[in-house]
């Protein structure tokens, strides 16, 4: 993949899941409500300094959220920060950059 290029759509692994789990409280915060569900289902990565990723999440029998997540580059020592979210998104609509 080229460095800048969204990657294609894959399946979600448990270190993207890891991933989600570090930034519900973020969202959580931010949407101020909470989720029961929160399961990652697919994702993109975006490699700049650091990767961000754009993971689809399954947050009730119908309902997804699209979220960009930021993961420094490993000597940095951060956790994935929340950069941005899509709420209202359903199991069919496509990860696109946002």
């Amino acid at each position: 993949m080229m460095t800048g290029g969204l990657s294609e759509t894959e399946p979600a692994t448990p270190e993207v899941q890891h991933i989600v789990d570090q930034v519900k409280p973020q969202l959580e915060s931010r949407e101020n409500r909470t989720y029961g569900v929160f399961k990652a289902v697919a994702y993109k990565t975006q490699v700049v300094a650091g990767t961000n990723y754009f993971i689809k999440v399954q947050v009730s029998d119908t309902g997804y959220v699209h979220l960009k997540v930021f993961q420094s580059l490993p000597y940095e020592n951060e956790g994935p920060s929340l950069v941005g979210f899509q709420t209202g998104k359903t199991k069919d609509d496509p990860l696109t950059y946002f």
